[in-house]
């Protein structure tokens, strides 16, 4: 297939597809990291910065960019997206959350957020291990170490030239040529009769983890703390009900990896010929050595020990000498007990790294202490077989063990970083209230939803438009007036990251919602002020676009008549939200504080007009403002209220002038 997926990505050509085939060794095993959401390492190639990573990702995700479809739209669909990544366990889940964009089908994300937001409401405290216990995930990798092993075969092993020399013999060599070299795999026929030492003799068709065995041990040297999460789900499994969908994930995830803790701890056990040797070489001295302190320590520590015997006692003594010893023993036994003890301590510390334990019992019964010789032999014997059985073999029993592990890690600790995405959404669902919305052909309908970016708790709103709401809230095009700071772009935004989420496949912040699927979300947010006529007419043509579309789609407009003087906004306005209501899979809401003279340039009476009051000033003359909006209700702005606060906070001439404009709202 050569790079034709890759270079086939809109803005990847060959020399950029090329670059990163070679940056992971193989277009497969490029898509495979993109797929997974392995941002920082796409970012390593050359030319290709994090953000740049992050839409490679999301394009071979599936991801078509469409439905973010305004730069508002993409914000907040960070903002919200980055809320949730807060609950993740690990940095690699955080990256992998990226690719949570909007698509076309969520069924399939819609059953991973239900099963895994079911789990966490019957089983909290298990939910909260687990996620302890995936604190360590990150992305595999692997080592890209060249090694002194030089491959020789009479076929052609270009992708290993990456790793090591690769010789093809040539007419009339043997395997005698090769001798020169310390470390050699020979792959075929040719090959000699009893290995060189450092050889490694394989068949015609070897399997690829025992060609260069070291590359294969590396890669779980590399990867302890990734696959330290997998040994822990191995051991300690999540316990519960067997047909739970969400533990059914984790046992599938695990499944034929039971072994993997025992050949992680042959790779520490395996020893350092080097260690061994010079242990071997010391071992009767360091026993010595062990013998002499323990005696040292007990004779220092009974120097001023007393035994009182009472005159009972001492007759007891005269006559049964065994009984005697016996009250010695006791006199004395935790001081040798703890002296044997530090010197068996001391024993291991020689001993790690060469693959020999420590055995139970090291000294004789008898005092003065000493070493048992049948011990001594015991040890020089273990480390004499280590020594004699070489690192080759061991090595080769470890890459054969652990080669077909490989692939079956890599693909668990994937699985278990998609797991962590879901656990994230299913924790970060049950801390805010969060529950999976009804998907439907057309509107958006909340029940108590709540915008969880504002830092405070948010008031419960109720609200909806479109045939998805209720009854009488099922027009597709509604105005929103009402109370400065009163909720207005609150409600804008919570609406927004409601559709946002259901197109994701993951709960919203709601008690209950519907929402209707479409293939954009168009938010047209608060322009900066005034424009110049060029940028006025650029602006026009951009909305005239979106709403006389009939692709199926939501609009959340904030303020639309600041692009020009009210007046002419409002007319501009009446004819954009005329050519939204003709598009029959349109939904558009529209914040503004023009509606009636809005309503006045449609001509029309019987446009929705939802309206936000504020009932007045609290004790601390703060605004009371009803969030829910009214339906068929046009509310006032707030000028009236504010100006009496102002007059309240104000003193001196200030206060005076406020208090004279009061006067003309009266």
């Amino acid at each position: 297939m050569g790079l034709m997926v890759l270079s086939t990505l809109p803005g990847v050509g060959e020399r950029l597809a090329k670059k990163i085939t070679d940056h992971f060794g193989g277009e497969h095993e490029a898509l495979t990291s993109l797929r997974c959401g392995d941002i920082a390492r796409v970012a390593e190639i050359d030319g290709v910065s994090p953000k740049r990573a992050l839409s490679l990702a999301r394009m071979v995700a599936g991801d078509s960019g469409s439905f973010l479809a305004t730069k508002e739209a993409q914000r907040l669909h960070r903002d919200i997206l980055q809320h949730i990544q807060g609950y993740a366990s690990a940095s690699a889940t955080r990256q992998r959350m990226q690719l949570l964009m909007p698509v076309d089908d969520p069924t399939m994300r819609r059953e991973k957020s239900s099963a895994a937001i079911h789990f966490a409401m019957q089983h909290p405290q298990r939910m909260e291990r687990l996620a302890s216990m995936l604190k360590g995930l990150g992305q595999t990798r692997h080592s890209s170490e060249r090694y002194e092993r030089v491959v020789v075969s009479k076929k052609p092993l270009d992708h290993l030239k990456k790793w090591c020399r690769v010789l093809q013999p040539g007419e009339g060599e043997t395997w005698k040529d090769y001798t020169v070299f310390k470390l050699v795999t020979w792959i075929g026929g040719g090959s000699p009769a009893q290995a060189p030492e450092g050889w490694v003799v394989l068949g015609n068709d070897p399997a690829p983890e025992m060609i260069i065995p070291e590359r294969t041990i590396d890669w779980f040297r590399n990867n302890q703390r990734q696959l330290s999460v997998l040994v822990s789900l191995i051991e300690d499994a999540i316990d519960g009900d067997e047909n739970d969908a969400f533990l059914g994930q984790i046992h599938a995830t695990v499944r034929g990896l039971e072994r993997l803790p025992e050949w992680l701890d042959n790779i520490d056990q395996q020893g350092d010929l080097e260690k061994i040797a010079d242990v071997k070489d010391r071992l009767w001295k360091i026993m010595k050595s062990l013998e002499a302190e323990v005696n040292e320590e007990v004779t220092e520590a009974m120097n001023n020990a007393k035994m009182n015997l009472s005159g009972t006692e001492l007759l007891e003594a005269l006559s049964d000498g065994a009984a005697f010893q016996r009250k010695l023993q006791e006199a004395t036994s935790d001081v040798i007990t703890d002296a044997m003890e530090a010197a068996k301590q001391k024993l291991a510390e020689e001993l790690q790294g060469t693959g020999v334990r420590v055995p139970y019992s090291i000294f004789t019964k008898n005092w003065p202490a000493k070493i048992e010789r049948k011990v001594i032999d015991e040890l020089d014997h273990a480390l004499s077989v280590n020594l004699a059985s070489g690192e080759t073999e061991r090595m080769l029993t470890l890459a054969k063990n652990l080669g077909p592990l490989q692939p079956k890690c890599e693909h668990a600790i994937r699985d278990l970083i998609e797991l962590d995405q879901w656990v994230a959404v299913a924790r970060w669902a049950k801390e805010h209230g969060c529950t999976m919305p009804e998907l439907s052909d057309h509107g958006i309908h909340i029940e108590d939803g709540r915008h969880l970016l504002l830092g405070v708790e948010a008031d419960a709103v109720t609200y909806g438009l479109g045939r998805c709401a209720m009854d009488n809230d099922q027009q597709s095009l509604a105005l929103l007036t009402g109370a400065n700071s009163g909720g207005k772009t609150t409600l804008l935004e919570l609406l927004a990251h409601t559709c946002i989420l259901a197109h994701m496949g993951l709960p919203v912040p709601a008690s209950h919602a519907v929402v209707g699927q479409v293939e954009a979300l168009h938010i047209l947010a608060k322009a900066g002020g005034t424009q110049s006529a060029g940028a006025l007419e650029q602006t026009l043509v951009e909305l005239a676009t979106v709403v006389s579309d009939p692709t199926p789609k939501l609009i959340l407009a904030d303020e639309l008549e600041a692009i020009t003087e009210p007046g002419a906004g409002a007319r501009i306005i009446a004819g954009m939200l005329l050519a939204a209501e003709a598009q029959n899979d349109t939904t558009m809401m529209l914040v503004t504080h023009l509606a009636p003279a809005i309503l006045e340039a449609t001509g029309r009476d019987d446009l929705r007009v939802d309206g936000i009051e504020a009932k007045g000033l609290d004790a601390d003359l703060e605004l009371m403002v009803d969030r829910t909006p009214k339906r068929n209700h046009l509310a006032r702005s707030t000028p009236e209220l504010i100006v009496k606060r102002l007059v309240e906070r104000s003193d001196g001439h200030a206060k005076v002038l406020f208090g004279d404009i009061l006067t003309m709202f009266q």
